[in-house]
């Protein structure tokens, strides 16, 4: 008979399942990491899928207490439940495993894409096919809003703060973090008072909890802090903080800290600050970028990696613009990810603590709230980058409002956005379909 080992789900049952070993694990995350399509939806599925339906290692109630933990979190709560799962099988080496080997196939294939793209973006038909591609993630992230949106915002205080959300962003330029830490403050000041102004419902309490983990946590900050830092220690005694390398770095480890709400909801405050603060990449870029990770496997904010390549490819001295392309990318990727194994490592101990307390809860439903205005504002800035070719600023007292010059709009860009939104909303497709058929129709309008 084959070992089992009992997990314990948030309701108290009790669940025997296979107990894995770590060539197992492997061979699971493997599979996963290969499939992550579809974003994090389709990921979370997959691996509920995969790890609950199928191989019975990780319990129902435990797959989704992990799951509302992960979300309250900054960075890509798949890869962090991902994550998890692995650390609460076979402890640290269990989760790093798990942890890169969701990351890892969808990052080697980003940069091999985004080598390509840098070496022929100025190809006529390189130029149309990514034509075809931002009208279909311009499709993709309409969808994205219009499903959040639905789901998110159940009470008069959530579609408040969304409204707020996009007013901030898209009207007065607020800066995203601000938008982040102001909603979770207003959500656990409203936790305390009037719940039912976020919907919350009263969580079942248990009789005992387990010892506060204070060392394992401290630990693993220490630990994780420094291989955080490591790279920018190095690049600081090498380079110097005027560097692009150090701007590269300074700039993704602040975005793994603020990034709730998953890739679309940091994409266009990322977008802003690398085409308009930083000059690393032009406006049309970022929509291909994203396009780029949406036909990868892999967590949809290694689009990170994208930005990080061209930025140090078109500043490259002293490397070649490969090299310091391969450099970037290599940062990107470490100082995007290295901060989710710190927070599952130091904080997933406290796991069955933090699922009571309400004051949390209620920060997370206002963040969530609020990325949906995050969203929208993303939206609207892909609307007017991808349909026109000239878009301005007009201000209207402290209000800075992006205005498009009409005359500069994209009639192939038009015709391939409602064919995508059609195939999107009407024949139910998913994203790498509309995808293709969006590519094509760019190299057929363009001929």
């Amino acid at each position: 008979m084959a070992d089992t080992h009992v997990s314990t789900g948030a309701s108290g049952a009790e669940v025997a399942a296979p107990a894995p070993t770590f060539s197992e694990l492997l061979s699971a995350f493997t599979r996963i990491g290969l499939l992550s399509f579809g974003g994090p939806a389709g990921q979370i599925a997959l691996m509920h899928r995969v790890l609950v339906d199928e191989r019975r290692w990780v319990a129902e109630d435990d797959f989704l207490h992990a799951l509302n933990f992960c979300h309250l979190l900054p960075g890509p709560e798949a890869q962090q439940l991902a994550t998890w799962i692995g650390w609460r099988l076979q402890g640290v080496r269990g989760g790093l495993a798990a942890g890169l080997l969701f990351v890892i196939p969808g990052a080697v294939v980003i940069l091999a894409l985004s080598m390509l793209y840098a070496l022929a973006a100025n190809l006529g038909w390189v130029a149309a096919l990514f034509l075809g591609v931002k009208a279909a993630v311009l499709a993709i992230v309409v969808q994205a809003l219009l499903r959040i949106a639905g789901r998110a915002l159940d009470t008069g205080l959530k579609r408040g703060l969304a409204a707020g959300a996009f007013a901030g962003l898209f009207l007065l330029d607020l800066p995203f973090p601000l938008i982040v830490l102001g909603a979770g403050v207003i959500g656990m000041i409203a936790a305390r008072i009037r719940p039912d102004w976020l919907a919350l419902k009263p969580g079942a309490t248990s009789g005992t909890l387990p010892p506060r983990p204070w060392r394992a946590t401290v630990s693993a900050v220490m630990v994780w802090g420094a291989i955080w830092a490591a790279p920018m220690l190095l690049i600081t005694a090498t380079l110097g903080q005027g560097h692009v390398l150090w701007q590269i770095g300074a700039f993704f480890s602040q975005l793994a800290v603020v990034t709730f709400g998953g890739a679309y909801a940091v994409l266009a405050y990322m977008a802003q600050e690398a085409v308009q603060g930083f000059g690393w990449l032009r406006p049309g870029e970022m929509a291909d970028g994203l396009g780029l990770a949406e036909t990868t496997p892999g967590p949809l904010i290694l689009v990170t990696q994208f930005v990080g390549y061209l930025a140090a490819f078109r500043s490259p001295e002293p490397f070649t613009p490969l090299v310091a392309g391969l450099i970037g990318a290599g940062l990107t990727t470490w100082v995007t990810f290295a901060p989710c194994f710190l927070w599952i490592f130091a904080f997933a101990p406290w796991i069955d603590r933090l699922g009571q307390a309400v004051w949390l809860k209620g920060g997370l439903a206002a963040v969530t709230a609020a990325v949906v205005g995050v969203i929208g504002n993303l939206t609207a800035w892909f609307a007017l980058h991808v349909l026109f070719a000239q878009v301005g600023e007009v201000a209207v007292g402290p209000a800075r409002v992006s205005w498009p010059d009409l005359a500069s709009f994209d009639w192939r860009a038009g015709v391939l956005a409602v064919l995508a939104l059609g195939l999107a909303f009407g024949a139910k497709w998913g994203v790498l379909r509309i995808l293709a058929v969006c590519a094509a129709g760019g190299l057929a309008l363009s001929l």
